[in-house]
């Protein structure tokens, strides 16, 4: 197994919007880590260490999150599950850690990466993609980072649906139905698509004003 990622983070007692605030004032990000048995700790990171983790990682890979608590250091394998930016800079202001086992299958959103241009694109049709991501099963070590399509080959009206998708070994995607993923169209379908949007969403603003006028 190759060698993982490192992210110190500390035990934080002070909590509340207060503290929180004078610790991203200091250049540190508050946390809450959740470990794999479901026990969370309040926790707090360097901004930049933690920027460039999450620049290599996303929310996807796992790397070690290095616990330092009660005089003592803990590492355990974790996730950056969520994390929510400054509205206005950007800039990290709370990260949700989530601890996995290894050995363990867990459910992850991994994106789906196109690669090639079609030839139905070539030939002045439309790529529509409808999905961006897609639920899966695996082992944590295992999460791809992406799922590749490949859509070189696809002409003016083909589709990939989900079943169409090849996921690596060990990777289960989950889905109740047959979906379609992306579709090559044409340039006409494109428009009939926009009025029609157009036209259901005046009809709706026609109904709501006649509603206000009862």
């Amino acid at each position: 197994m190759a060698e993982l990622l490192k992210l110190n983070v500390q035990e934080r007692t002070e909590l509340g919007k207060g503290p929180n605030r004078r610790l991203r004032a200091a250049g540190m990000v508050p946390g809450i880590y959740y470990d794999a048995n479901g026990a969370n700790i309040a926790v707090k990171a360097e901004m930049i260490p933690l920027q460039k983790i999450y620049a290599q990682l996303g929310s996807t890979q796992v790397f070690e999150l290095v616990l330092e608590k009660d005089g003592k250091t803990q590492t355990h394998p974790a996730l950056l599950w969520r994390v929510r930016n400054e509205p206005v800079k950007g800039t990290p202001e709370h990260v949700d850690y989530f601890g996995v086992d290894l050995n363990k299958e867990i459910k992850v959103a991994v994106h789906f990466e196109l690669t090639g241009t079609s030839k139905g694109v070539k030939l002045g049709a439309v790529l529509e993609q409808y999905r961006d991501v897609v639920d899966v099963i695996c082992k944590p070590m295992d999460i791809p980072e992406s799922i590749v399509i490949d859509i070189t080959e696809l002409d003016v009206m083909d589709s990939v649906r989900i079943e169409d998708v090849v996921f690596p070994e060990g990777v289960t995607p989950l889905f109740d139905e047959n979906y379609a993923v992306l579709s090559v169209v044409t340039a006409r379908e494109v428009e009939d698509d926009i009025e029609g949007e157009e036209g259901e969403e005046a009809a709706s603003e026609e109904a709501a004003s006649e509603e206000a006028s009862e």
